[in-house]
């Protein structure tokens, strides 16, 4: 059934709720065997050109759903089927809380825009790694995205992070450091040099003992970052994922933004906007990042992409990756299929062979 019978009901629908019954429905999907197999069989995309081994794990192909969505892993068995290539979860806390007052989620329509101002509202880590332990098994990679509770104070953030990856270290294939939510007072002064660098230490040296422990590789850690910043900001980020002793092994690149573009004055909430007024900035963070990083450092692009052609311009800004979630509320799951039909046509009109030419070719 097309998303777009249903699209007018689900927005008739308050935000949050609309989500939330997303999520109940695929959770229920995830003990149907054949309704998935059914399901994947109308959404996967199987083209070897598509797929791509980084980190030491195989993802089928390059478009994958952003965190955010799928909060507590609670749709995490049936998100496979709808062509994803990889699944990020979270943000998760390593305690319960319930997140910012309602309403926090406000759509845009004729702006294909979204703020949202959540808080990281989940049911905390030991419930994530209970879901993700029942899992049978991983179709495609799942990355786990940390965050640190409200009441938590900023000095002892790294606690946060620490507990959220001691819990969770066993269940994920990476791990995503999410320091740029601008719904958590404070967080992103977590992306400040002398913070950031501590944090990534600390995370780095909890993630070598873990693995160490339990005798199994150490995760992928990825750092996500926020679209506002600078770009002596980036140089000094970048800087973390090269050396002598690199911090992290990728970037999620971007969050949400909380600059409002004067072209759309309807965006007028508080919180953190996505969707396609946040394309090109996250685009150019991208292109920024793969300079700055000379192309060494895989890159996750995630931030306005609502087609083909959007997806197509971070691979060539320096994305190996891509993300989606807002190009989901307006397109639904087609959008998946849409992007993975055109990308092997959009690199060979432009002359590439493959996706690793056409990556950083405009940056």
């Amino acid at each position: 059934m097309s998303y777009d019978l249903f699209r007018p009901l689900l927005f008739a629908l308050d935000p949050e709720r609309a989500h939330t019954l997303s999520i109940t429905a695929l959770e229920a999907l995830g003990h149907m065997p054949r309704s998935m197999a059914h399901l994947a069989k109308h959404y996967t995309v199987s083209d070897p050109r598509l797929a791509q081994n980084l980190w030491g794990l195989h993802f089928p192909n390059p478009v994958g759903l952003a965190a955010g969505y799928d909060k507590d892993a609670r749709a995490a068995a049936a998100l496979p089927a709808l062509g994803f290539g990889f699944i990020e979860i979270g943000t998760v806390t390593p305690r319960a809380q319930p997140g910012n007052p309602r309403p926090r989620i406000f759509r845009y329509p004729a702006s294909q825009a979204v703020i949202n101002r959540m808080g990281f509202p989940g049911e905390g880590a030991t419930a994530v790694a209970r879901r993700l332990a029942a899992l049978p098994h991983h179709p495609v990679p799942i990355g786990i995205n940390l965050g640190k509770n409200k009441d938590t104070p900023l000095e002892r953030a790294q606690d946060d992070y620490i507990a959220a990856l001691e819990i969770l270290f066993p269940y994920g294939d990476y791990l995503s450091v999410n320091v740029s939510s601008p719904n958590t007072p404070g967080l992103r002064l977590l992306q400040r040099e002398e913070a950031l660098g501590k944090l990534l230490s600390v995370l780095d040296a909890t993630n070598q003992r873990l693995a160490a422990q339990q005798q199994r590789p150490s995760l992928p850690l990825l750092l996500k970052i926020a679209p506002d910043l600078q770009g002596t900001d980036i140089q000094v980020i970048s800087a973390l994922a090269h050396g002598t002793e690199p911090l992290v092994d990728g970037f999620i690149a971007t969050n949400t933004t909380i600059e409002r573009p004067v072209s759309h004055p309807e965006l007028s909430e508080s919180g953190g906007l996505s969707g396609a007024p946040l394309r090109d900035r996250s685009t150019a963070v991208i292109a920024q990042l793969y300079r700055a990083t000379q192309g060494r450092i895989p890159i996750i692009g995630v931030g306005g992409i609502l087609g083909a052609a959007d997806a197509y311009a971070k691979i060539r800004a320096g994305a190996s990756l891509l993300q989606i979630y807002s190009g989901l509320v307006f397109r639904g799951p087609e959008l998946v299929r849409e992007i993975l039909e055109a990308l092997p046509e959009l690199w060979l009109r432009d002359g590439y062979s493959d996706l690793a030419r056409a990556r950083g070719s405009a940056a």
